[in-house]
């Protein structure tokens, strides 16, 4: 997408848009960035108008939308979390249609999947760290929301050594979920970039219909991908939200 690099150099031109350090760390507005703000107006813009019900938006679109926040809402917030955890739906459904709707952007020929650099899973993945101990300790308290970690009936002389165990997997499960998304997403561009690289690196003509089909066909196949993924990324936080809710 020409508009995209014409949009960052503009952007990278104007003050606001130049480097900046905190505490020794550059921040710079990158294509990633522009593609989660440009991900993020499209799910704002969308849902604002299929909420009012603009007539713009046909009836089939609200349809699909309803269908993806239903299902959402009863097959993986519901069997997790249970009816205390419903007011947790908005948090879910806007993970789930972020990562959806930036990982199909990425798709579009010349752009860049946002959900391929392991910052960005990273950000999401500690969004539901976050969570996680917030729902926890709002409904048990600060101390009991980290007596849960430890086992019923474990004996006194394991509880020094399970708790930083517990704690630790606590953030290998967020660890996962970065790891996770951002692998799988990066590994279908590296593999169509191989493939068409097998064009130049053969130097043969005949290699090219093949190469290219297949680059094509893999294309196709990570729109599935896309959809796998958002839907891994927000049942994995499900699951792992309803632990810390309900630790029996």
């Amino acid at each position: 997408m020409d508009f995209l690099h014409t949009l960052e150099h503009h952007l990278l031109d104007h003050p606001l848009g130049r480097s900046f350090a905190v505490g020794g760390i550059h921040f710079q507005i990158t294509e990633h960035l522009l593609l989660l703000w440009i991900g993020a107006a499209i799910i704002l813009v969308t849902f604002t108008l299929a909420a009012r019900g603009w007539p713009l938006i046909p009836t089939g679109g609200r349809s699909l939308i309803e269908l993806f926040i239903v299902f959402i809402r009863d097959e993986l917030v519901m069997p997790s979390l249970g009816e205390e955890g419903l007011h947790l739906l908005p948090y879910f459904l806007t993970l789930f249609f972020f990562i959806l709707v930036v990982s199909l952007l990425g798709l579009i020929p010349g752009s860049a999947t946002a959900t391929g650099n392991i910052s960005v899973t990273a950000g999401l993945a500690l969004c539901t760290l976050g969570l996680i101990n917030l729902v926890g300790i709002q409904h048990f308290g600060f101390l009991q929301h980290f007596k849960n970690f430890i086992p019923h009936g474990l004996p006194a002389w394991l509880i020094p050594l399970m708790l930083p165990l517990e704690l630790l997997g606590l953030l290998t499960r967020s660890f996962a979920l970065a790891i996770r998304l951002f692998a799988n997403m990066i590994a279908g561009h590296i593999v169509i970039l191989s493939l068409l690289s097998l064009i130049f690196l053969l130097g043969s003509v005949f290699v090219a219909p093949a190469s290219v089909g297949a680059a094509v066909g893999l294309s196709l196949l990570e729109i599935f991908v896309a959809f796998l993924q958002a839907y891994i990324f927000t049942l994995l936080s499900c699951i792992f939200v309803g632990a810390s809710l309900h630790p029996h």
